[in-house]
């Protein structure tokens, strides 16, 4: 039977599995991002607890001992190893764990990313017809993405720190507004983040 929340949306999240990349390096920020506070609670909790709310089959999160604690909503976490490893291999993993859980498909979202609202993901999700689909802000390509169990192996496979860009570039694009795109790498970008959220402009 289905869930409610599809039927309201249209969508259906039988089967899909959500992966939270959060063990992310902050060299940029020049501190444990992640953990750092916003709006009153760690950055990454702003994303974990929205996703969590929503009804994926599976959720997944592939940390580093610096990320703060997300089994409290309900994510299976999956280490990163070899610490401090490059994007793709937080990926690789994530997807892996996916595959082993028996998903269909796959969202991959940022955890530094704390203002992309649950419509977005919702959004994502009721598009989603088996081929890749990301996020496009503005001119920009970026995730939260969506890819079909067809996609795993490539994502299994990638290397280096770029992530899944090349297969994001030829993706289906949903568009979202960039003000809700940011990712903090910077305290700057947290002090944006907080400001955004303090003029009521992006979910909490």
């Amino acid at each position: 039977m289905a869930h409610q929340a599809d039927i309201l949306t249209g969508g259906t999240f039988d089967g899909v599995a959500l992966v939270l990349l959060a063990a992310g390096r902050a060299e940029r920020f020049g501190a444990d991002k992640l953990a750092q506070d916003l709006a009153g609670k760690p950055v990454a909790w702003h994303a974990a607890q929205r996703l969590a709310a929503l009804p994926f089959s599976t959720l997944i999160a592939v940390c580093s001992a610096a990320t703060p604690v997300l089994t409290r909503f309900g994510y299976a976490l999956v280490p990163l190893e070899p610490e401090g490893a490059p994007m793709s291999r937080s990926i690789a993993l994530g997807v892996a764990a996916a595959e082993q859980a028996g998903a269909r498909a796959v969202l991959l979202a940022l955890a530094d990313m704390p203002l992309v609202p649950a419509a977005h993901f919702r959004a994502l999700v009721q598009a989603f017809e088996d081929t890749p689909i990301t996020t496009l802000a503005g001119p920009a390509r970026m995730p939260p993405a969506m890819f079909g169990r067809t996609s795993f192996a490539a994502l299994r496979q990638l290397t280096g720190d770029r992530g899944a860009r090349a297969m994001i570039a030829q993706a289906d694009t949903l568009p979202l507004d960039p003000l809700f795109a940011l990712d903090v790498d910077t305290p700057a970008d947290l002090v944006r983040a907080e400001r955004i959220i303090g003029e009521q402009l992006a979910p909490i």
